[in-house]
């Protein structure tokens, strides 16, 4: 089976970061990616932007771009008004989340889960929408256990979804057992693995913590002890992720899906590292 290979981007929140997607995006269109996926902010922060930078990138490119669309703060006709314009747009691949819920949030909109949400757009559009779901290899941070987080992905699967991505991680191993427990249960689906290129230790360790993807105390250490030497940090985190993609890709994930943080050269490196194809 050919492997799928895909990128995310996030829309800008200020003129310094439209410059540097607007420099990023045409040098990672030369990977000829499968699609961009295009995130939206937390809370919504830029959810209006997705749709711009959905549109920019389609247009400026050519590659389908597939928004996150989140049920979190919709309602049911506020949805529908969405997914009328995604398709008068000519878009047709959708990242269906839940979203983020604060602390001492009480209202979410009209659907709750994003099982609930992949119902309701096949209900409305049928099989327009090609729908990716998220998939958490070492867990949601808020799923109360391993079995009741498999127990909602597999909701999500049977609601219509057609493919997913996983949250980024670094150990493979995690990444496999997920999958063999998925096969276990008769669910199908391409399962594909989000990587995190490693530029900024802090950085990672704050995303981290927010979403629950453990760095393995032995890269923690390693990259700790870099300091401010930001040179060998970045050839250190190369090193481990073209590990960790060699061993997923070996191993029969269908593809890698990248967190490009709107920056090329990470992604152009592993990719290089890789081999992967860059078409002509």
């Amino acid at each position: 089976m050919q492997k799928t290979y895909s990128l995310e981007l996030f829309p800008p929140r200020n003129d310094a970061m439209q410059e540097t997607l607007r420099e990023a995006r045409p040098q990672l269109a030369q990977l000829k990616p499968a699609f961009f996926s295009v995130t939206f902010g937390a809370g919504g922060t830029t959810r209006d932007g997705t749709f711009e930078t959905v549109a920019e990138t389609m247009a400026e490119t050519g590659i389908e771009a597939a928004p996150h669309i989140s049920c979190i703060d919709s309602s049911r006709d506020g949805l529908r008004e969405l997914l009328a314009k995604y398709r008068a747009h000519g878009i047709k691949r959708l990242v269906t989340l839940r979203g983020d819920v604060f602390e001492g949030q009480t209202a979410v909109g009209e659907l709750h889960y994003a099982n609930e949400l992949v119902e309701f757009i096949r209900a409305e559009t049928g099989d327009h929408f090609h729908l990716e779901v998220a998939a958490y290899p070492e867990h949601h941070p808020e799923s109360a256990s391993p079995q009741a987080d498999l127990d909602a992905f597999e909701r999500k699967v049977k609601a219509g979804a057609n493919t997913a991505i996983t949250q980024y991680f670094y150990n493979a191993d995690a990444y496999f057992r997920f999958v063999d427990e998925c096969v276990a249960r008769g669910i199908d689906i391409p399962i594909v693995p989000g990587v995190m290129p490693i530029t900024n230790y802090k950085q990672l360790t704050r995303f981290s913590e927010v979403c629950g993807a453990e760095i393995p105390a032995w890269i923690s250490k390693r990259l700790a002890g870099f300091g401010d030497d930001l040179e060998s940090l970045r050839a250190f985190g190369l090193d481990v992720v073209t590990d960790l993609c060699e061993r997923l890709l070996d191993g029969g994930a269908p593809g890698i899906h990248f967190y490009t943080l709107n920056r090329a050269e990470p992604t152009l490196s592993l990719w290089d590292n890789l081999g992967l194809p860059k078409p002509a």
